[in-house]
């Protein structure tokens, strides 16, 4: 088992069906290169339209993602649909039981 994480992204203006599109792809595609583990993820919006990724990676990954040519295009196409967003800058963190819409990756 690897490490669980949560990601945020703000999507750009007219950008949304994109990001979700992406989102939708990309465990599937981490766990065609050997990178996510099996564990379902899990998608979630913010009242403010920010999406919420929770994602598993295989042990090491990380580290191997980042030289990953495919997955360095994949981020590059993250990073013109979306900003990526500090959980803490979400208002919904500061909640004893944060709350979000939920939305179906699969």
């Amino acid at each position: 088992m690897g490490d669980v994480v949560i990601v945020a992204y703000r999507p750009k203006p007219g950008k949304e069906d994109q990001l979700l599109a992406l989102t939708r792809d990309h465990v599937p595609e981490l766990r065609r290169f050997g990178l996510a583990t099996d564990r379902a993820p899990i998608g979630m919006r913010s009242k403010q339209g920010v999406i919420i990724e929770i994602f598993e990676w295989q042990d090491g990954a990380i580290e191997a993602a980042h030289t990953h040519p495919e997955v360095l295009a994949m981020w590059e196409r993250y990073g013109a649909v979306c900003d990526y967003v500090p959980l803490h800058e979400l208002p919904e963190a500061r909640d004893m039981f944060a709350q979000f819409e939920p939305i179906e990756l699969s």
